[in-house]
């Protein structure tokens, strides 16, 4: 007697297997790609800003781990690091730096309000988005302080954003955000849960998708590349070491950081001027600082002392305004640094000036340890000279933004890394597209989903084809069963 059991068998199978011979050939293969870099502007809430600043709170606010500042009054946060999928538009980025605001000043110098926001990560998931952060907050009435880490701080309104995409970054434009009773609470209870906070707008890079180790293009090619990029850089470093003892005034790279002032920058921007400003020649933005790389002279370890000179150029443009230092060099010695750089004004008929000392900083301790010899923010102040470069808007002896230097005498050493602010969002001919560009106003996003018309119909058809079998051999055991009692057994 004929069995049915394989077409049975046969039947289960294509049942299990039908889920996934549904899928899209696109999403079973979609997979989580990395974020690498990238910033996120946040006013927080202005009005907050107002009061902290205002004759009642009579405070201020500070930047902490290398957040900076955006025109007026926006907070940037630098260095996204997470992780995006572009089949299902889920999408993770923390960011570094935070923000102090402190008010109401006590006799014993303490403050009634004193809250710090820092490390925001944005989160986005079926079509909703939270904004997290770590909180130390101290509350009105008791004055007992409170650290919380990545509290839900702000809901995301995303509506009409479709955060599905294939490209190399994701932008997002002032979308809204709300206090939630949790960021209500870690807010020391300033506003109440549902307040209205500034919108958010973040910009970050996503890697490309890794191919398959061993094909072109994947990770062994990758590595080889690397290892010769790496041997190349080794090759230059052996003349310094190969059992010979490092001579003074030998160093491999360095590095010096300066935001000049965060007020000046903030004027530059503002609107008075108008302006913004442009880096050449290789110097770098960290956001709350300008980076002048590849450092050539002479450093004596023994000494603590350095003299060297700096790669790239800022200039300063606005209404009235059209300064440019360029040529920036470092002198330490005793202690002291000094940090010169020549001065062009266009808005004057005066000749550029050369090598202006413009800030003074405390470089004690400038010795290597594991190869690297650093001074980090060490306090500045401007000098005589450098109020003159200003045009006088500053006196002598301001406290201007902190020196940051670098000075590498191993090979192996490395320059402490750039606050990563990712690419521009403004700069044409990008190799790829972004992988989400939107905000609110236009609801949609730049990048559409990708098509899968096609593919629908294909699926639809091995999908229903895949149900006519497995409903014929359903049938067929039907009949058998009803035309012959007990074979089922068999």
């Amino acid at each position: 007697m004929l069995s049915f059991r394989p077409v049975r068998a046969f039947v289960v199978a294509l049942l299990v297997a039908l889920p996934v011979a549904l899928l899209p050939a696109g999403g079973a293969q979609a997979a989580s790609r990395t974020v690498q870099g990238g910033r996120l502007d946040w006013g927080i809430k202005s009005s907050f800003q107002s009061y902290v600043t205002g004759p009642i709170a009579q405070g201020g606010w500070s930047l902490n781990g290398g957040a900076a500042t955006v025109g007026g009054s926006q907070f940037r946060f630098h260095s996204a690091a997470g992780s995006y999928d572009s089949g299902t538009g889920a999408f993770r980025a923390g960011f570094s730096g935070g923000v102090r605001f402190v008010g109401h000043r006590k006799s014993d110098g303490s403050y009634e309000l004193d809250l710090t926001i820092s490390r925001p990560t944005v989160r986005v998931s079926g079509g909703g988005g939270t904004l997290y952060a770590d909180m130390v907050s101290k509350e009105k009435e008791s004055g007992r302080v409170t650290t919380t880490y990545q509290v839900p701080l702000a809901a995301l309104n995303l509506s009409g954003i479709n955060m599905v995409g294939g490209g190399n970054r994701v932008a997002l434009n002032s979308v809204p955000a709300t206090l939630t009773s949790q960021g209500a609470t870690a807010f020391a209870g300033y506003y109440t849960a549902g307040t209205a906070l500034d919108p958010i707008s973040l910009s970050v890079d996503v890697a490309a998708e890794q191919k398959p180790a061993g094909k072109p293009g994947g990770g062994s090619q990758g590595a080889s590349g690397g290892q010769d990029a790496g041997g190349k850089a080794g090759s230059g470093g052996q003349e310094t070491e190969g059992g010979k003892k490092q001579t003074a005034g030998a160093f491999q790279d360095a590095a010096v950081d300066w935001g000049i002032r965060r007020t000046y920058r903030e004027y530059v921007t503002g609107s008075i001027a108008q302006g913004t400003w442009t880096l050449s020649g290789g110097a770098e933005d960290g956001g709350a600082l300008f980076r002048f790389p590849r450092g050539k002279g002479t450093y004596d370890a023994g000494k603590a002392t350095l003299d060297a000179d700096f790669a790239g150029s800022v200039r300063f443009t606005g209404t009235g305004l059209d300064l440019t230092l360029s040529k920036v060099s470092v002198r330490v010695e005793d202690g002291t640094g000094t940090l010169s750089a020549d001065v062009a004004d266009a808005t004057t008929t005066g000749a550029p000036r050369k090598a202006v000392p413009l800030v003074t900083f405390t470089a004690r301790g400038f010795k290597p340890k594991a190869g690297l010899a650093s001074i980090t923010e060490a306090p500045a102040r401007l000098t005589a000279q450098g109020a003159k470069a200003f045009g006088s808007l500053y006196a002598a002896g301001t406290v201007m933004d902190p020196v940051s230097l670098a000075v590498t005498v191993d090979k192996k050493a490395e320059l402490p890394a750039l606050p990563d602010l990712g690419s521009d969002v403004t700069v044409a001919a990008q190799p790829e597209t972004p992988a989400v560009t939107a905000s609110p106003e236009t609801g949609t996003a730049a990048t559409a989903p990708p098509s899968s018309s096609a593919g629908a119909g294909t699926y639809g058809a091995i999908g229903a084809g895949v149900l006519v079998v497995a409903g014929l051999g359903f049938l067929a055991v039907r009949r058998n069963r009803r035309g012959t009692p007990g074979t089922g057994a068999n």
